[in-house]
């Protein structure tokens, strides 16, 4: 057995790693009794002669390959949204260029399930941005994606949580919006614990108020509406939601603390899943969605209950940071060369946080080479002075 020297509480102490790999095995979406969307990270160029915070450097063949993992693994990918650093390193250009690359790879086969993330990130919130302003910048985006042969997933807008004067302000976007689109979409509601611009959102700081008006545009709209994806870390909230949506109207779970019991459901429903956790643990999110679709249900809970944890832990407080932990794991799983992010976002974790990651993802048994993973992490150590 591996055993590293990791920081805990201001010693260093010895860690034994335990974990059993789960198993890489390919699968197809088809076989899962749930639609299951991972939102996929950008792997950075750290050979780029650039300015990190300023400047993207992104390793297309990289970031394409892991989406290619996760296609093989029977995941769908949510592209350019929140996990590929939308807003913090990732802007509107480079989300296009990411897109049309990511399009392209889905359309040279036959099991790629893809949607992509359209906004408004191109905009600077301001008080000479009007709501017809909004609308003209969504209709960019989408005409983008659309034009590329993609499948819409709505992305929040930080102008217009910015603009909105109240409820009927969301209302008159998002009709607007859903009116014209060509296949039926994805609306995402990320909330302020993922972007704090967006506290406030559908005009009220209530969560069960602003689902009223939420819930009033999708049920205008539900032929346009293939799902709802609400990111309020909130269990209660989520199924409160869910009970109350139109016949026909998925809800994709957003919720990275308390997925597991979302996607397996209860009798009154169940959801289906996009999520950044999937990044990090495809390998387990693929094996328990065949096991929940062999009815095995308490397989399904032995593969994915061990991963919440480390969910916790990687979306902990300042929740936005969570794309650190999610691009230290790849670096972990020798998915990409380097711990190294966009906009210079590695450096937003502590060394301590990291080192408790390492842990948590041994006990969930989602490092794919342990004594890879060990010499990775002891490489990040050194720099940090820990030998």
């Amino acid at each position: 057995m591996t055993t590293i020297n990791l920081p805990l509480d201001g010693r260093i102490v010895p860690y034994t790693l335990t974990g059993t790999p789960i198993e890489l095995k390919k699968r197809d979406a088809r076989s899962f009794p749930r639609i299951a969307f991972a939102a996929a990270h950008v792997v950075a160029d750290p050979l780029a002669d650039n300015d990190p915070w300023l400047t993207p450097a992104i390793d297309w063949e990289r970031t394409l390959a892991f989406r290619h993992r996760l296609w093989d693994l029977g995941l769908g990918v949510a592209e350019a949204m929140d996990t590929a650093q939308r807003g913090m390193g990732l802007g509107w250009s480079d989300a296009r260029d990411l897109i049309r690359r990511a399009l392209a790879e889905a359309a040279g086969r036959k099991d790629a399930l893809i949607a992509c993330g359209a906004g408004t990130d191109h905009l600077t919130p301001g008080p000479d941005v009007t709501i017809d302003t909004i609308i003209k910048a969504y209709e960019e985006q989408i005409e983008t994606v659309e034009a590329a042969g993609g499948r819409i997933i709505l992305m929040a807008s930080r102008a217009l949580a910015a603009a909105a004067k109240g409820p009927d302000d969301y209302i008159r976007v998002y009709d607007r919006i859903l009116r014209q689109l060509k296949e039926p979409v994805i609306i995402h509601w990320l909330g302020e614990m993922f972007d704090p611009a967006l506290e406030g959102y559908w005009g009220y700081g209530d969560h069960l108020k602003a689902m009223e008006t939420c819930l009033e545009v999708i049920e205008a709209n539900a032929a346009k509406v293939d799902g709802i994806k609400i990111s309020l870390l909130s269990k209660e909230k989520e199924v409160t939601m869910r009970r109350q949506l139109p016949k026909g109207v998925r809800m994709y779970t957003g919720d990275d603390f308390n997925y597991a019991e979302l996607i397996a459901g209860d009798e009154q429903g169940h959801s289906d899943a996009l999520l950044g956790i999937f990044d990090a643990i495809a390998p387990a999110a693929s094996a328990a969605l065949d096991a929940l679709g062999r009815k095995s249900n308490g397989e399904f809970f032995d593969l994915l209950e061990p991963t919440v944890p480390l969910s916790r832990h990687i979306f902990k407080a300042p929740t936005r940071f969570y794309k650190t932990g999610v691009v230290f794991l790849a670096y972990l799983n020798g998915l990409q060369d380097h711990f190294t992010m966009i906009g210079g976002q590695q450096s937003t974790r502590s060394l301590t946080h990291l080192a408790e990651l390492f842990r948590l993802a041994d006990k969930a048994r989602v490092l794919a080479d342990p004594e890879l993973a060990a010499t990775r992490m002891k490489q990040v150590l050194a720099v940090h002075g820990v030998h």
